[in-house]
């Protein structure tokens, strides 16, 4: 193995453990948020937010979709947004029948 091989795996490991110690603070800040005094509406919001950023560096770095084609990328947006339209339904019902109320 020559010293390129090496110098280039080293970089590997160096953003691998990168994301690692991102993903790890996140889960901290997870932890943190459940701590906080807000509404049911904002914690699901914050829970969301963080675990899509999650979803995302695993996805991203572990999976190596940040490397593929626009085409997957694309495809992976789309998918989020339709992840975010499902998930928003829901709440705005709830929104809803909380105001008619």
């Amino acid at each position: 193995m020559s010293d390129h091989d090496n110098g280039h795996i080293q970089e590997h490991i160096k953003v691998y453990l990168t994301v690692f110690g991102a993903l790890g603070v996140l889960t901290l800040l997870t932890v943190a948020v459940s701590y906080l005094n807000v509404s049911t509406i904002e914690a699901i919001f914050l829970a969301l937010t963080i675990a899509t950023v999650k979803a995302s560096l695993v996805a991203g770095y572990f999976m190596h979709l940040i490397t593929e084609k626009q085409t997957i990328i694309w495809l992976l947006i789309l998918t989020f947004i339709f992840f975010l339209f499902c998930m928003f339904i829901p709440m705005i019902t709830f929104i809803d029948h909380a105001s008619l109320s």
